[in-house]
């Protein structure tokens, strides 16, 4: 009671609970959150979040349930590694394998870019932006893209605002990105550079779309980036 007295302009909804875990779930899906972190404080929650901390006890025993994290009395809340049976098992060692990938991809992301065109945050958005300037920058100096490219990916999938898609893409991993796959005597730097171009500017079609909040625009530049890169590949085996 006196909990609901000191806050009396906190928000209010049955939903509340659920909204936070979906947002400290994305959290830990995305990396943000890796395996032995401490989550912030209770109050420290409370105080970003808007809520109660009947709210937040709440959301934690949820993560609990669901594995993700684990609390030690005393200490604090710890995201815990997840049994690798928890996960999907994609056989993406093969050129088949990588293939196969790209399809699952060219259903799931379809979906999310035209979702995240409707959903986006202006916060996200710049997210966005700046995982592009970064594969930019990486690609200009002959590095690996391959980190920036799925981080791109993977906001996407958060902005759509539904887990799922966010949790299937990690789940994923470093597979989604095909390059990865192929090594280096296949590839060649010269040949690496040259598709990390075209790539990026698919990613950039992808990105105008999703900032314009032009859901069907979106999704065609979606399917034309992981059509393209199954096709380049194909190409290079």
């Amino acid at each position: 009671m006196q909990e609901d007295l000191d806050a009396p302009a906190r928000k209010r909804a049955p939903n509340l609970a659920h909204d936070l875990v979906e947002k400290l779930t994305q959290s830990i899906l995305l990396g943000q959150l890796s395996p032995g972190d401490k989550l912030p404080s209770e109050n420290a929650i409370v105080q970003e979040h808007g809520v109660s901390r009947t709210v937040v006890r709440e959301a934690i025993s949820k993560l609990q349930a669901s594995g993700l994290v684990e609390t030690r009395h005393g200490i604090g809340t710890f995201v815990i590694e997840r049994a690798a049976e928890q996960g999907l098992r994609l056989n993406v060692d093969t050129a088949l394998g990588v293939r196969s990938i790209l399809e699952l991809r060219l259903g799931l992301e379809t979906q999310a870019a035209a979702l995240a065109a409707q959903r986006r945050t202006e916060a996200q958005l710049l997210q966005m932006r700046q995982a592009l300037d970064d594969y930019q920058r990486l690609l200009d100096n002959n590095d690996s893209c391959v980190e920036t490219d799925r981080r791109f990916h993977l906001l996407i999938a958060e902005a759509t605002g539904n887990v799922c898609f966010s949790e299937i893409m990690q789940h994923l991993g470093s597979a989604m990105i095909p390059r990865n796959r192929l090594n280096a005597a296949e590839r060649g730097a010269a040949d690496l550079s040259k598709l990390g171009q075209l790539a990026h500017m698919e990613h950039e079609a992808i990105l105008n779309a999703i900032k314009r909040q032009d859901a069907d625009a979106a999704r065609a530049a979606m399917w034309l980036h992981l059509s393209n890169s199954r096709d380049r590949f194909s190409a290079q085996g």
